[in-house]
């Protein structure tokens, strides 16, 4: 083998050769024209945003999985990334019956103080984002394309509409198209934003079950609703349930899985963004608790009493429901003990 012949095959096959890093410097060249771009597309609006790995806003349980995207494109409130989080996901063909059940359960989440993620999707997607919007809450549509390219193309109200109540994410540029291999990668970003991932409606072939078992890789809890035994459309939530997913009726059964970690989140948050500047002596929130009577306070009174703004009321008061100090009833919450 001469020389010639032997370049010619590193050549074809360098990508499989474990290359010396000051080569691999050399190799890779950043193509500025898109970092132009990006930073044109950021210029756009106030209510564009680009979170990198090591900005404030960069959600941390997504920063704990094993491939956490480097950049997120942002449209909307990126405040809403620092909720405590549940994916909701389920068949894009759902039935009535599913689309109501996971109309309520995000709903439900909703209302306590979580924001519900999930894929912007037809069927059960589309209904889990629309119950936060609903209810006022916060949600999250993690894209399998740019954040400037709505797919499906009927779902164009509601995104523009979860960019008021939450964001609309990708870790693509802003103007790339759908493409089939790119949907799976956004699933990762789901569940690893989330502290647990509901599949609700799924048959056995469900993209849903990639995102579930992608849950489970990254430590998270998965949780299935049961459906019908009739016609298929629930034989995926139904193998999740007999390898060991929790069943779900309602958002309770959800919470109970997830406050350890919800503790840990939150913890979390406040370590890394000075929450309140409280001091943990004056936990459980003694001036927000203050503002919670022993009748059915609506959330709007505790922000107005509190004089908090409302992301952190929401935070605050989901901590100190999974402590017992308060519940969630119709109209808002009520306080369950003295301090």
């Amino acid at each position: 083998m001469d020389v010639e012949e032997l370049r010619q095959r590193l050549e074809h096959e360098k990508d499989a050769l474990p290359l010396p890093e000051s080569l691999l410097k050399r190799e890779l060249v950043p193509d500025f024209s898109l970092v132009d771009s990006a930073l044109d597309w950021l210029q756009r609006s106030l209510h564009h945003h680009i979170v990198t790995l090591d900005d404030p806003h960069y959600p941390n349980l997504l920063k704990q999985i094993s491939d956490p995207p480097p950049i997120l494109f942002i449209k909307g409130e990126p405040d809403t990334l620092l909720l405590p989080s549940i994916a909701v996901v389920g068949s894009r063909a759902a039935t009535s019956s599913g689309l109501q059940s996971a109309y309520q359960l995000a709903g439900e989440l909703g209302s306590l103080g979580f924001s519900v993620s999930s894929g912007l999707a037809a069927g059960v997607d589309g209904a889990a984002h629309q119950a936060c919007i609903d209810n006022n809450a916060k949600t999250v549509a993690v894209l399998g394309t740019g954040v400037e390219v709505i797919y499906p193309r009927r779902h164009k109200k509601l995104y523009d509409e979860i960019q008021c109540h939450g964001a609309v994410i990708s870790e693509f540029w802003p103007d790339v198209r759908p493409y089939a291999g790119n949907f799976p990668k956004r699933n990762r970003i789901i569940s690893g934003l989330s502290l647990g991932t509901l599949v609700v409606e799924a048959c056995r072939k469900s993209g849903s079950l990639i995102t579930a078992r992608l849950a489970l890789e990254q430590g998270r809890e998965v949780f299935a609703v049961p459906g019908s035994i009739l016609g298929g459309q629930s034989q995926g939530c139904h193998d999740l349930l007999r390898d060991g997913a929790k069943l779900v009726e309602n958002a309770a059964d959800i919470i109970e899985e997830v406050s350890a970690l919800c503790d840990f989140h939150l913890e979390e948050l406040k370590s890394r963004h000075h929450i309140g500047g409280e001091n943990a002596s004056d936990l459980p929130f003694t001036s927000l608790l203050a503002s919670v009577g022993y009748e059915a306070t609506p959330i709007d009174v505790v922000v107005e009493h509190s004089g908090k703004a409302i992301e952190l009321v929401l935070e605050q008061m989901l901590e100190l429901e999974l402590q017992g100090w308060v519940a969630v009833v119709p109209g808002g919450y009520v306080r369950l003990r003295r301090s």
